[in-house]
């Protein structure tokens, strides 16, 4: 029995696993495997898939046997994507020409080994340095060392979908989190205050971790990384809190008649705090049985029945839905609901696009999966995108927020989901890092920085940059892995 072997492996890597598996099953054993990995779902002699979508709408057989069977299957979501693979670029691409056509033709027919390799890109990036597009901000890590990494020098343009790939322990996290994350969020830390500020112009910057140097982050305001940990550890955390607009549900309630009559503030319609919640799971919704030698069971509260809240509270209604019923709502259901209000209905309209409609607005934080916790994460930052200026009239802060793997646990359908996402935070002005294998993600990427060749000791150096159709016109490990992504038609 494996759980999704495929998470953190290369696509090279990928095919080495698989051959081991169809090893193991040829010897005369039996696995089963849970996978999303398209490449794993083709090479297996027996294919179950569960849906048709996730949570309450999900746990169905929708189609079993091979993948044709899967591909005829009207209502299997995993069929259709096997059938009609995903087309690149969803959008135009904002290419970045780092290399001269005829530097990149002339690598890719000499390369011969890694250093012949590196001399070659060397030569060709100062070549055409000055060429490249001046209106661009850069940001610059110099003389990265750590770890694996030999002494390398990564340029990371801003405003820009930047994919980090290579095969697994070639230096992608080392280069991305624990160098250029670590050093871009100290300095901008740093300068967000004026004591931060008097002290950077006195030469009292932050101490470099990790590298020499660090250039042309001064473009941005605010730096997070997004990722899978969940956005709460109690029940009383959920996407509408997490989100924010559970604020403007309670005030909603709180402008009611009934709750004007009542006396009752936006502070009774909270299930945090307060005299509206339920007294006996404390608005929970759920009641913690200890067991002996036994892990604690958690039951609906018997008085609430998991509306967590008081008879009093749930007596008040707005559209003839008491706040413990919205609170039990579905996205879906939600953004009809609150279709009136626009400062309720755009986050929860983001919420559908990224595939987690399925949800209730007070769904607890442990019942969510760390694919969905991430992607509530984009949906809190995309609420803060505006398209031109925010309503003080100041264009919104630039971010740069770095990913590591954001595909893992996700089917097809969502990746794509998540494709738009990041495209979406790009155009409106921020610069989104991802190290990623996923080969959709790649090629969807306005540029790559592709590290290798090998992993470990072998690893930790650029072998490649550019945009994706210049990585398979490189050769390296991921472009040649990329080649048949890119010539979908």
């Amino acid at each position: 029995m494996l759980d999704e072997p495929t998470i953190g492996l290369h696509a090279r890597d990928n095919q080495i696993l698989l051959d081991a598996l169809h090893k193991l099953s040829s010897k005369g054993n039996t696995l089963v495997v849970v996978e999303h990995d398209e490449d794993t779902i083709r090479r297996a002699e027996h294919v179950i898939d569960i849906g048709p979508g996730a949570g309450k709408r999900g746990g169905r057989l929708i189609a079993e046997g091979s993948v044709a069977d899967l591909e005829a299957a009207p209502d299997s979501q995993t069929g259709r994507y096997l059938l009609h693979a995903m087309r690149h670029p969803l959008q135009a691409r904002r290419l970045i020409d780092a290399l001269e056509n005829r530097a990149v033709s002339v690598l890719h027919k000499t390369i011969s080994d890694i250093k012949q390799s590196e001399n070659l890109i060397n030569k060709a990036q100062t070549a055409t340095e000055t060429e490249e597009d001046t209106t661009l901000h850069w940001l610059t890590v110099h003389g990265a060392q750590l770890h694996n990494l030999q002494h390398l020098t990564a340029r990371v343009p801003l405003a820009r979908l930047v994919a980090i790939t290579g095969v697994s322990g070639s230096g992608k996290s080392t280069l991305a989190r624990d160098v250029l994350l670590t050093n871009v969020a100290a300095w901008v830390g740093q300068r967000q205050t004026r004591a931060g500020r008097d002290a950077m112009d006195a030469g009292k910057a932050p101490p470099l971790v990790g590298c020499t140097g660090l250039s042309g982050f001064e473009a941005i305001d605010r730096v997070l990384e997004v990722d899978q940990t969940p956005i709460g550890k109690t029940p009383r955390c959920c996407p509408a809190t997490y989100i924010g607009f559970w604020d403007l549900i309670r005030k909603l309630f709180a402008e009611t008649l009934e709750a004007k009559a009542r006396g009752y503030a936006a502070g009774r319609f909270s299930f945090n705090t307060g005299a509206g919640r339920c007294p006996s799971c404390e608005g929970q919704g759920m009641r913690t049985i200890e067991m002996s030698f036994l892990p604690d069971a958690k039951l609906p509260c018997e008085v609430c029945h998991g509306a967590r809240f008081n008879p009093e509270t749930l007596a008040v209604t707005w559209r003839g839905k008491s706040i413990g019923e919205v609170l039990r709502m579905e996205v879906d259901e939600a953004v009809e609901f609150f279709a009136s209000m626009p400062a309720i209905a755009h986050p929860l309209k983001l919420l559908q696009d990224v595939g987690l409609g399925y949800l209730t607005l007070g769904q607890p934080s442990p019942t969510l999966s760390g694919g969905e916790a991430q992607r509530i994460k984009l949906v809190t930052e995309l609420t803060k995108v505006r398209d031109d200026v925010t309503r003080r009239g100041q264009k919104t802060p630039h971010t740069l927020y770095v990913l590591d793997e954001p595909t893992v646990g996700l089917h097809m359908a969502d990746v794509h989901k998540l494709i738009q996402v990041l495209h979406r935070l790009v155009d409106g002005g921020h610069s989104v890092l991802v190290i990623e294998h996923d080969l959709d993600v790649i090629a969807e990427a306005d540029w790559v920085i592709d590290l290798g060749p090998e992993g470990g000791a072998g690893g930790g150096r650029i072998v490649a940059k550019g945009t994706p159709d210049d990585l398979v016109r490189l050769g390296t490990h991921t472009g040649k892995a990329l080649a048949p992504v890119l010539a979908r038609q």
